[in-house]
């Protein structure tokens, strides 16, 4: 398989050092904070923190079974237009388990897909082959729900993880 473009990391001087950037959060433009505080801890994500002030700020983190990375939303968080975001990705071991994890705590979910064209998936819903990739690669299975805003939020399935990947 071929290198991914620009995967090869810059070249480095003598004294030089790569600074860690872990990406922590990310922000999700919501309508309601209450609304969507319900969908995601009915999923079973982390409340790791609810908290306003005074009356026009009010930030809401969640963090999902097994990740690193959280999100947030709230009341002034963003200019983000609800429903805005989409193609976020929760990686599983088990598309089939982790949909039908999804679909009994009331998640409309669709159903799973691979690619036509292979690893990635085309920009949303074209190219989309019903059911999981058929070689049953790693990174080929996907299935995709949205939040009640509309934020779309995408499963692909992981059984081995690329080279130099935890």
């Amino acid at each position: 398989m071929a290198k991914p473009k620009g995967s090869e990391q810059a070249p480095q001087r003598a004294n030089d050092r790569i600074v860690e950037m872990k990406l922590e959060v990310v922000v999700l433009p919501v309508s309601d904070v209450d609304r969507a505080k319900r969908f995601y801890t009915d999923l079973g994500w982390r409340l790791d923190a609810d908290f306003a002030n005074g009356e026009d700020l009010r930030v809401v983190q969640l963090t999902p079974p097994g990740s690193q990375c959280s999100v947030i939303f709230g009341s002034n968080v963003t200019a983000a237009a609800p429903g805005s975001i989409q193609d976020l990705m929760l990686v599983v071991d088990d598309i089939a388990a982790a949909r039908a994890q999804l679909i009994r705590q009331g998640v409309d979910v669709d159903a799973v897909f691979h690619d036509e064209g292979g690893v990635f998936h085309h920009a949303g819903k074209q190219a989309r082959v019903a059911g999981p990739d058929p070689e049953g690669r790693s990174y080929c299975s996907w299935a995709s729900f949205s939040d009640p805003d509309g934020n779309g939020w995408l499963l692909q399935e992981v059984k081995t993880r690329l080279p130099g990947r935890v």
